[in-house]
């Protein structure tokens, strides 16, 4: 049962690690400036404009 659970845990860590990779080097800086772009997005009327800025920083790091 035990290796299952290690089996498991090296599977999740593979994933991870080749989501990371698929991101690129530049676009795993950006990804806190995208978070954070969605996160204003969601809110409604103003959301749009308060983002900018967070697009503006990850275009500059991820052109």
């Amino acid at each position: 049962m035990r290796r299952v659970a290690r089996a498991h845990v090296r599977l999740r860590l593979l994933g991870a690690a080749l989501a990371l990779s698929a991101l690129g080097g530049c676009g795993v800086l950006a990804l806190p400036c995208r978070i954070a772009s969605a996160g204003l997005k969601a809110v409604p009327v103003v959301g749009h404009v308060a983002a900018v800025p967070t697009d503006v920083c990850a275009k500059v790091i991820d052109p």
